[in-house]
């Protein structure tokens, strides 16, 4: 069963591009191993692109190889794709479909805030964060982290060695 002490959550930027797949693998694969030797074994993402991309394919490809990981998505509304190209969404429906459990933090189409709400709602159902937080300027992906370290939550930056 699922519970807030046996999930970990992610965020991180669109733009992951000054960094390589090896890198970013290389970064996470350590800590993801930690965690599930430690009894995590739910990794929540937000569904967007980049980093959440990433992070879901690592954790459904864990899976693929027996290890005892599941992916939760926890969507902002119900037509996050809307603008999105044809294989960006195509990609999205791929995770979506294998995805242990698919949360919608708002019934509803977009609307301004619940990009926020639904970061939120994987700070507060997790007990852990792996970020991919560049230096620069004020984004969601910042505003996720404050809100985790607000919680007094461990937060594991993946974007710097």
């Amino acid at each position: 069963m699922r519970t807030k002490d046996n999930t970990c959550c992610f965020t991180g930027h669109r733009d992951i591009s000054n960094v390589t797949y090896r890198q970013l693998l290389d970064r996470l694969e350590p800590l993801i191993m930690r965690l599930i030797k430690n009894g995590y074994k739910y990794f929540a993402c937000g569904g967007a692109l980049g980093f959440d991309t990433f992070a879901a394919t690592y954790i459904l490809s864990l899976k693929n190889r027996g290890f005892d990981a599941e992916l939760v998505l926890m969507l902002p509304c119900t037509d996050q794709t809307a603008k999105w190209g044809r294989e960006d969404a195509a990609l999205y429906e791929g995770i979506k479909a294998r995805a242990y459990e698919v949360v919608y933090v708002s019934e509803r189409t977009y609307f301004p805030g619940c990009m926020q709400k639904r970061n939120r709602a994987l700070v507060d159902s997790s007990s852990a964060c792996i970020c991919y937080l560049s230096e620069y300027g004020g984004s969601g992906t910042r505003q996720t982290v404050e809100y985790a370290l607000s919680k007094k939550m461990p937060v594991v930056n993946v974007a710097f060695e």
